[in-house]
């Protein structure tokens, strides 16, 4: 059978068996472990597992014609991409990345009107969905982990409030926020330092939400939300965060992502930068994810950024790498979806279950065994526009607290 010989050059650790559509077993590994028993319903899985692995594998979890008997989903993909770590890129491995690579300018391909139907594909679903599983802000980013033991609540506050040290914000400054979600940072930078935001979405639900939050809080007069494009944005800003939004610009569209950042600031304005990127070098897309969960996004290696942003006459003053603070918060996210699993299988159905299980546990993996991180990449037009140590960021951070502490 093609997918255990598959199975056979890749897993030479830890304990896993097969039961193929036949009823035959196979099993694989040195035996150390918990075992994880994988089952499949359909004869041709056994060809398609092995031809193009990153594609259906998810496709079979989702369908139901791959179940996992012993352990679970979680214990299968740490145990595959563990292997992978460790042992040299199996060939079908190798030739579907290059494929996808080669394409990869073809998938990545964003103008406007296909980035919205991008955006709309994952963020226009039910807001029930999102709050079953995220932090009560809705911060659907990386969060900043400053203890182990930081709940998810504390560690998105952390996330905004490191990201607001970093802008060194003045009260009174204009704030532009390009893909500000459902509102929370922009929100949170108008409360706590007393500036002017605008935040930029593409997706109508995020947008719908971000208003009736400023107006809730108040705040209509200083924040205000655009269902608009970066590309399609004009004025001056002191200040531009962006967060989460870089890993749907794609390559081909990183020359007019940082020439607009530039031309939007003010001469001693300051830029912010928070995107998952690869340690590992350039890449492509993991073909399942793009085909279900995230069409036309691409994480970059910064070797793909730098050389683009220099070309733009911006100084890049700060790079920070946050390493396995996406596996944590990624942790979080899935122990929060799996506790409300019943209650989103009501609002969608199975498949639907199945396929952001797989996401959520794939994508935390991803950080843990294959090369994922996030960088917070800092810019400015003027060479003397930031200080010339980091310590701003935590005295920032330790006056915003004091301030919170007072008015608790």
């Amino acid at each position: 059978m093609l997918f255990a010989r598959f199975l056979g050059r890749l897993v030479r650790y830890g304990n896993l068996a097969l039961v193929d559509a036949d009823g035959r077993s196979w099993t694989f590994g040195d035996g150390a472990g918990a075992p994880v028993v994988v089952r499949l319903h359909d004869r041709s899985l056994h060809t398609k597992l092995a031809l193009k692995p990153e594609l259906h594998v998810g496709e079979a979890y989702m369908d139901g014609t791959l179940t996992i008997e012993q352990g679970d989903l979680y214990d299968f993909l740490l145990l595959a991409t563990e292997n992978l770590a460790r042992m040299p890129e199996p060939p079908v491995l190798k030739a579907g990345r290059a494929v996808e690579r080669w394409l990869r300018g073809l998938r990545q391909y964003n103008p406007v009107g296909k980035a919205k139907a991008n955006v709309a594909h994952h963020y226009d679903l039910s807001g029930r969905l999102y709050d079953l599983f995220l932090d009560a802000d809705r911060q659907y980013s990386c969060a900043y982990f400053t203890d182990p033991g930081d709940d998810l609540e504390t560690a998105q506050r952390n996330k905004k409030r490191h990201l607001a040290a970093k802008l060194l914000l003045q009260p009174g400054q204009k704030v532009l926020d390009i893909g500000c979600g459902w509102g929370g940072l922009a929100l949170y930078l108008a409360q706590t330092a007393d500036v002017d935001v605008t935040g930029l979405t593409l997706s109508e639900e995020q947008h719908k939400v971000a208003e009736e939050r400023a107006r809730k809080a108040g705040l209509s007069d200083r924040v205000r939300f655009l269902l608009r494009d970066y590309r399609e944005e004009k004025g001056r800003y002191d200040r531009i965060v962006s967060v989460g939004m870089f890993e749907h610009v794609g390559v081909r569209h990183y020359p007019a992502f940082f020439h607009q950042v530039r031309d939007l600031l003010t001469p001693d304005g300051v830029a912010l930068l928070h995107s998952i990127g690869r340690s590992d070098g350039p890449g492509a897309t993991n073909p399942w994810l793009r085909k279900y969960i995230f069409p036309g996004g691409y994480s970059p290696a910064l070797s793909e950024v730098l050389p683009v942003v220099e070309r733009t006459g911006l100084f890049v003053t700060d790079i920070e790498i946050l390493r396995l603070h996406y596996a944590h918060t990624l942790r979080h996210w899935r122990q929060r979806f799996l506790a409300h699993r019943d209650e989103i299988r009501r609002i969608y159905d199975e498949r639907f279950c199945r396929m952001w299980e797989f996401y959520l546990v794939g994508c935390e993996l991803a950080f843990v065994n294959q090369g994922h991180m996030v960088f917070q990449m800092q810019m400015s037009r003027s060479l003397d526009t930031v200080p010339l140590t980091r310590d701003y960021i935590p005295d920032w951070e330790q006056r915003t607290d004091a301030r919170a502490n007072i008015a608790a």
